[in-house]
Formats: structure tokens, sequence, C-alpha cells
């Protein structure tokens, strides 16, 4: 049944579809699991990938679906609501469905968005464990972050107290002499706290640490968060863990993981992050939440880990990419499928009359504050103009050979016309479009677009990447520009154009994946360039190298990894029930 969602907050929809909502038990036997391969915590389980994929290798996988949407607002356009709703309508059909999505940072659910389980009768339950920690890896992501840094701060210090001799004979150490200017990591806290972005640490005497600069970044802007999401068993996640450059020594040379003997440890705090958690929509549809990383600067999608399980177990298996299709589905395209080997069969590109209106020229969106009347109230000639952001999404997503749907995700206050423009303008730039209506009616307001989906999917396509991987970073962030910015080309500052340079020349960067950073808020650099802007180039400052992600980050702008909270945060309005227990206020 549809709750009432334009008079009930979600978490009381949440609250009242969580009474029937399967226990771990009755999961494995709706999902056909083994025993051994349900995890219990609590009222959730993990479910164990390595035996569910090791029992499954010959099962032929499901039909695998992407959610991108065209540019936002501040507010984000539903990409969350949209992948639950898809799952709610295709169940409707009767097929065998369920999904992959990211779990949400206690930063953004404690500030000014909330938590980010979809919304209205298209979200994710249990919805106080998904918002507050669900069964534990961000906090044990943060461990073994944060271990890494006690390591090297550690490090430091003997290495200043003693002399060489002193540190053989000690502790069997060599000397890693490692730079206090050239430290890559921060440590990391699961919340906006912008007075932690810079920091000294080390006052105090010679046995209180080493006294040097320090910053805070937020966790799921963790390299272990990043690396959780492409690793492929446990082997692969400590592999990659151990090569996770911490700092750089005094002549240069990458100081790792595995240099400061802490990676292995680190890989132990993270042991069961590897397992994803099973979750459900508000209608019941079993959905995986797995890693959380950050749009922005790494690859914006749940687990290739939960890909692989949900295309064994479910018939239709939907996921997520983080921001817009420029970015978000630039990354799952090129990277994430590329490192999983999966082959999509459709994207849905997530719309909405509120951001077109916006690309068109309408008021300011701030995230906290009201909507303008013009985003309530129809008006054709905003939408007119807007249009183009979507058309241009819908031709990246072709690029890729993929089938795109257009979902208009549709609001209460939106007009029949209003989406008669963006539906005519979809078909006749070579998409399907359906409207939808699963916030306000749940899988009964999404029949239309599920089987719009279903009808893609088995349309068959020619999907291949962009770009090869011989192609040297330069070229690949040209290529990217262009074809999926719409970028004149790009501009190098001198150090980034060395550095480039310097990791084309060095065969162990040869396959690394190329993750652009850049603002979420427009296809160009700059977040008040909206629609699709003209006779602009891309400006890359610097490369970040992720070398346990294996990553390399072209850097079109500054990106902080610690945003700040608000001054309206979501926190003043979350409360517990001391006689219950129960929590209230979540989004």
């Amino acid at each position: 049944m549809a709750y009432d969602a334009v008079n009930m907050a979600d978490w009381q929809i949440s609250e009242a579809a969580e009474e029937n909502m399967p226990t771990p038990e009755q999961w494995q036997e709706k999902l056909g699991l083994q025993k051994e391969e349900m995890l219990p915590m609590g009222r959730l389980a993990k479910v164990d990938f390595l035996k569910v994929i090791d029992r499954l290798k010959d099962k032929p996988d499901g039909k695998y679906i992407e959610v991108t949407a065209i540019t936002p607002t501040p507010l984000g356009e539903g990409k969350s609501t949209t992948s639950c709703g898809l799952m709610e309508g295709l169940g409707k059909r009767g097929v065998n469905v369920g999904g992959a999505l990211r779990q949400p940072s206690g930063g953004p659910t404690m500030n000014v968005k909330g938590t980010a389980a979809g919304g209205g009768n298209s979200l994710l339950i249990p919805m106080t464990e998904f918002s507050l920690g669900l069964t534990g890896d961000i906090n044990d992501i943060m461990n073994a972050h944060n271990l890494a840094m006690v390591a090297m701060t550690a490090r430091m210090q003997h290495e200043r107290n003693y002399n060489d001799e002193q540190l053989a004979r000690l502790t069997g150490m060599r000397r890693l002499d490692i730079d206090p200017t050239r430290i890559e990591m921060g440590w990391i806290i699961d919340f906006c706290a912008q007075a932690l972005r810079n920091i000294v640490i080390g006052l105090g005497g010679r046995f209180d640490g080493f006294t040097m600069q320090s910053k805070f970044g937020i966790a799921v802007g963790s390299e272990l968060m990043a690396i959780l999401a492409v690793a492929t068993d446990l082997a692969d996640l400590k592999e990659r863990i151990n090569n996770i450059t911490v700092a750089f020594d005094k002549s240069g040379k990458p100081v790792t993981c595995r240099d400061l003997e802490v990676g292995n440890a680190m890989a132990a705090f993270m042991r069961n992050t590897i397992n994803p958690t099973l979750m459900c929509t508000a209608e019941y549809n079993p959905c995986f939440v797995h890693a959380g990383p950050f749009a922005n600067i790494a690859v914006g999608q749940s687990s290739i880990i939960a890909d692989r399980v949900g295309l064994k177990l479910f018939d239709y298996h939907v996921t997520e990419s983080g921001f817009a299709a420029d970015i978000g589905f630039e990354k799952f395209w090129n990277v994430k499928c590329r490192f999983s080997g999966l082959k999509p069969h459709v994207s849905v590109l997530t719309s909405t009359i509120r951001a077109l209106k916006m690309h068109g020229g309408g008021p300011k969106v701030v995230a906290g504050k009201a909507l303008d009347d013009a985003y309530t109230k129809e008006n054709l000639e905003l939408v007119e103009k807007g249009i183009e952001n979507m058309v241009h999404m819908i031709g990246v997503i072709r690029k890729a050979g993929i089938n795109p749907v257009v979902c208009i995700n549709r609001f209460y206050t939106d007009t029949d016309a209003e989406c008669a423009i963006v539906r005519k303008a979809a078909e006749a730039a070579g998409a399907r479009c359906a409207e939808s209506k699963h916030w306000e009616l749940g899988g009964e307001g999404s029949l239309e677009f599920a089987d719009a989906v279903i009808d893609a999917c088995e349309a068959g396509n020619d999907f291949d990447f962009l770009y090869p991987l011989d192609m040297k970073l330069r070229d690949r962030v040209e290529t990217i520009a262009k074809e999926v910015y719409g970028a004149d080309g790009v501009d190098w500052a001198p150090e980034a154009n060395a550095k480039a340079e310097m990791l084309e020349n060095d065969p162990k960067y040869a396959d690394f994946a190329t993750m652009m950073v850049k603002t979420h808020l427009s296809l160009s650099h700059d977040p008040v360039k909206k629609g699709v802007p003209k006779g602009w180039r891309l400006p890359i400052r610097d490369v970040l190298i992720y070398s346990g992600a294996k990553f390399l980050c072209p850097c079109a702008g500054t990106i902080s990894l610690m945003p700040g909270t608000g001054s309206n945060p979501a926190f003043r309005r979350i409360d517990v029930d001391p006689a219950t227990g129960k929590v209230t206020g979540l989004f």
C-alpha cells in the first residue's frame, strides 16, 4: 500500500512500513540464500558475498540498470528515490528485482541536506539504521584510516627522538625520513566539521607526537571508501590498502601503508566491510547498501561487490551513480564497468521540472530555503529553455551505446503541459521517456517507468568505453572534457601539466583510472553556469594520486574534502523517544 506522502514525514512512512519488514530469516527464504550466507546484525543482515558468488558462479547475470540524472539543483533531483521507485514498479510487474545503493554519510545526514534514503513512498527502510551508521562500515573505515595516521605520526616522533642505531635496536625499523610538508593523508571523521580542515598536531614535549600542520576530511572522502567501492574481494582490498601513499619522504619517494607496516592491520579492521548490507524499499523490494565514496573525487558508486551479488540474485538489478551523467554516469561508464567487467543494459536519466526550470534561467535554488513560486507553478517558458541540459545528457549516455530512459520524477506540483515538453524533447533526442509518481504513489505510480525500462533492456545495446585504456592521461581528459562536458578544450596549469607528463611516462600508472574532479552543479567547472555552457575551456590545476584505489584525479577547480555544517542543520530536528528508543525527525 502507498502512504500519504504529502502529509506524512519520511520517517513516519518508514516507521509504518517497518512494521511488516521481512526479518533476516525471511529474507533468506525469499532470496533462496543458504543459512551460512546470511550474517544477521540486529533486524538487518549482511550477505557473505564470497559464498554467494561461489555458489552462483555459473548462473547467468540479470539485467543491469544504472540510474543517473541531469545537472541537479543543490537539492538533488531524486536519484535514490527514482531507484527505489523503479524497484517498486518492477516489483509490481511481478519480476524478480533488487538493487544496490550507496551508504549515506553522517555529515549530510546531520547537516542541511539530511539523510539520503529516498523519500515519500520510494525510500529505503529501516530508515534509522540506514541514516545512523548502518552495520558499521563507515566506523570500520574511520578506524582503519586513522590507524594509518597513528602509525605515521608515531613513526615520525620516534625517528626524531632516536638515531638509526637506536631505531634498529629498539624496534627493528628502518628510517623512513618522512617529509612533514608532504603528508598526503589526513585524519577523518564522518561529520561536516569545517573547524578541523586545518589543524596543528603534536603540541607538547618530545613524547607528545610530532608537531606539524595536519587536517581532517569527511570519512566518505577517504581513499579506503573508494577502495571498498572498487575492490573485488578481501585479498584485493588488502593489497590496495597496503599500496596507499600516506606521505613522501624527503627525497620525494612515496611512503605507503606497507612501508609503515600498518596495511594488514587496517585490512583487519575492514574485514567485515566487504559484505553488503541487505535492506529493502518501503514496498519490500530487496536492496543492498554498500560503500559510499565521494562522487566529486572518487567513483561515486555503490560497490562492484554489491552489483555482482545483485546480478546473481535478481533478474533486474538497479544501481545508482552519484550526481549527474557528466560525473556519475561517466565514472560508471569508464571506470566502474571497466574495473568490474560488467555490461549495463540501460541507463535511467532522472529529470525534474524543477531542475529544468533552473537551467532555463529560474531563480537561484538554495538548500535549506523555500523554493521560489516559479518552481511550484506552471512555467512552460522556463522548462523549454532548460531542456537542453537534459538533451545533452541523453547524448552522453548514447555515446556509451547504452539505451537511455528519461524518467520524469514528477512532483505533485508539476503540470501535464510541463511534462509533455520534456517527453517530446526526450523522444526527439532518441530516448524512451516515462513519467513516474513513485514519491507520491510508490510502485503503482511507476508502472509506466518500469515498462519503459523492461522494453529498453530487451532492445540490446552496443556498449563501449569512451577511450581505450592505453590512451594517455592528458588525451583522456581532453576527450572527457569535449565529449562529455562540451568544453572547447583543456588548459593545464604548469604544475599540473608537469605532473601529468611524469605520470604518463611512468608505466606503473598506465592502468590507473582517470577520475575527474569538478563541480556537480554545472557541466562546466563553474557551478554558476547552468544549462549547456558554450565557448569555455576546462582548467586543470592539479592531479591527485590515489595509489591504493589506482585513481588519477585531474582537478578542475577546488574541491574540499571536509564540507562545512550550515547554520540550520538537520540535527536540530532529530530526537529520540527515551521510552521507546524511536528516532524522529530524520529527513
